[in-house]
């Protein structure tokens, strides 16, 4: 019978913490880890084309599942490639378990020049993460693991590193008789005092006309949210909060914030009290912090940094957003509390008046969120990486229906919607539904390579390339900020469908802007990856941020 190492004790912790898939390439410093996982044979082991991709799959994985991600990288180079998707899961709250190796422990703290090793490697994990830790003797191990998977995993949710030495990952260590019956612990619910709901529900109650603002933090709170709005609050959410009350319901904006929506912002100006709830208010959202946002603020967080982050609050409650929106809304209908029944029938207009004039700004892309949504399932994941249709039409216009239907940058890095689409169809397959990722050219560039990890494991991913040929993003800003001379903005792409064909898969081109819709529908209607190629230069260019402001270019610099 072979011995127990270190490395089995990874592989049977990770199933144990209800993992079922891990994402990662196999090396020279992690080789223990990855055959104890193939022997165990219940980890599906996805390998990936690079460690970059490799931790966006992890990430988006864990954003779909609502559990752990997890990516195994080696040492150095691979655990710094692994750096981008860890600050991208800072940045979006994810729960992501980064699993790396080290050199053998005899030269650890030596700068002795051996494989890949990197002497501040640490420190480079631990500066863009929640937290990096180390397993330094064998029997730590258990107590590491377990450590970093509840850092990960408490609120507010994010990354952490583990590192291995690879002569560690071999050594013999005693099974914990804990993984007989193993149950994480997790961090208890944090609900405020009854006097703290109290002194909330009082603020509420002297208001006639509150909104809520859900972000991310309150991805949990969709059925205490649903208790409020039932009192007649209006709600708005992040673009990261997407979801969390279904963008069909009467007193919902959606994500109709940020530049583009002058009527949102006059209609702001009637709010008597908007409670935040898990959101940072992030600057890229609100204009840098300059979206005139009601007056009377009220944040619920359970970060006590939240506070000061940029807008200013009359009061700040500190709690799980969840479990302090129910007890408010109890205080409240016990109380007999009701809103202006007015004020949701004048939210509903004024999102139809918003989306109306949106859609005026968008040109030839004026129908396509409408088009996009009639051709998805209605519970499809909706990834977007950081491209022009994304922080246009694709954040604000396309409905969404469920807390874990949508996914992006949040960072606002370009190159992730292919990798993130890839770990969200992984997750959104398991449970029976499509996935869909809107990229652009530029950023399809930076991250290609894993096409083949999507073709391999058979992806259920239908991937939309918006294809203009340049940095239309950067070219906006140039044209607003830099007197209109645009530099080093264009982008030579491979021939999108002879790529397909190489690939092995169905391609699809869209010329014209009327039959985008039923293409996408086509592609979502196949098994497996598929790319739909939208040919700018033939429907028309880009609009141009609102914020921005500036007429759009076309790649010869002509003014539309």
């Amino acid at each position: 019978m072979q011995h127990y190492t270190v490395g089995d004790l990874v592989a049977e912790f990770l199933a144990a913490c209800g993992v079922e898939v891990v994402f990662g390439i196999a090396s020279v410093h992690n080789v223990q880890i990855l055959d104890a996982i193939a022997r165990r044979n219940v980890l599906r082991f996805v390998t990936v084309r690079g460690e970059f991709g490799g931790g966006h799959m992890a990430d988006a994985y864990a954003r779909v599942t609502g559990g752990l991600g997890v990516v195994i990288t080696s040492t150095g180079p691979a655990a710094a490639n692994a750096v981008p998707a860890l600050v991208e899961a800072r940045f979006a709250g994810s729960p992501l378990l980064h699993v790396t190796g080290l050199g053998e422990t005899k030269f650890l703290g030596r700068d002795a020049g051996s494989v890949h090793e990197v002497p501040g490697q640490s420190a480079m994990l631990a500066a863009v993460g929640k937290a990096s830790l180390q397993i330094l003797r064998p029997e730590q191990a258990f107590s590491v693991l377990m450590t970093a998977a509840q850092q990960a995993l408490a609120a507010p949710m994010g990354p952490v590193s583990v590192e291995i030495p690879v002569d560690l990952q071999r050594a013999v260590v005693a099974r914990p008789t804990q993984l007989d019956d193993f149950d994480l612990p997790r961090s208890p619910i944090v609900l405020p005092s009854e006097a703290e709901l109290d002194r909330l529900a009082k603020i509420v109650e002297q208001s006639r006309r509150p909104m809520l603002w859900l972000g991310n933090g309150a991805r949990h709170a969709g059925a205490a949210a649903l208790e409020l709005l039932a009192l007649g609050f209006g709600t708005v959410t992040s673009w990261n909060g997407r979801g969390i009350v279904p963008d069909d319901h009467p007193a919902t904006l959606g994500a109709l914030n940020g530049s583009g929506a002058p009527a949102v912002e006059r209609f702001y100006s009637g709010v008597d009290l908007l409670l935040v709830a898990g959101s940072r208010l992030r600057a890229h959202e609100t204009l840098d912090h300059g979206l005139a946002l009601p007056p009377h603020r009220v944040l619920i967080d359970i970060d006590p940094r939240a506070a000061g982050r940029g807008y200013v609050f009359d009061h700040v409650t500190l709690g799980d957003t969840a479990a302090t929106l129910a007890a408010l809304a109890q205080r409240l209908r016990t109380r007999g509390y009701e809103a202006d029944p007015e004020f949701v029938p004048q939210l509903a207009r004024v999102r139809a008046e918003a989306r109306a004039e949106y859609r005026q700004t968008l040109g030839p892309y004026a129908g396509f969120a409408a088009q996009l949504r009639a051709a998805m399932p209605r519970d499809t994941v909706f990834v977007r990486d950081a491209t022009v249709a994304a922080s246009t039409w694709g954040h604000r216009l396309v409905p969404l229906y469920g807390c874990r239907d949508s996914l992006h940058p949040v960072g606002a890095a370009i190159g992730l919607g292919l990798p993130m689409g890839i770990g969200a169809a992984i997750a959104a397959a398991r449970q029976g539904r499509k996935t869909l990722a809107l990229v652009g050219d530029g950023g399809l560039a930076l991250s290609m390579n894993e096409l083949w990890t999507a073709v391999q494991e058979r992806a259920d991913l239908c991937l939309v390339v918006m294809n203009d040929g340049i940095y239309a993003a950067i070219g906006h800003i140039q044209d607003a900020r830099a007197g209109g001379r645009r530099n080093f903005i264009n982008v030579l792409s491979p021939d999108l469908m002879k790529l397909a064909e190489l690939a092995g898969i169905p391609g699809f081109r869209v010329s014209n802007a009327d039959a985008f819709g039923s293409t996408v529908a086509q592609a979502l209607s196949l098994d497996g990856p598929t790319i739909v190629e939208v040919d700018m230069h033939a429907i028309g260019p880009a609009p141009a941020y609102s914020s921005w402001g500036g007429a759009p270019r076309d790649s010869e610099g002509i003014t539309h």
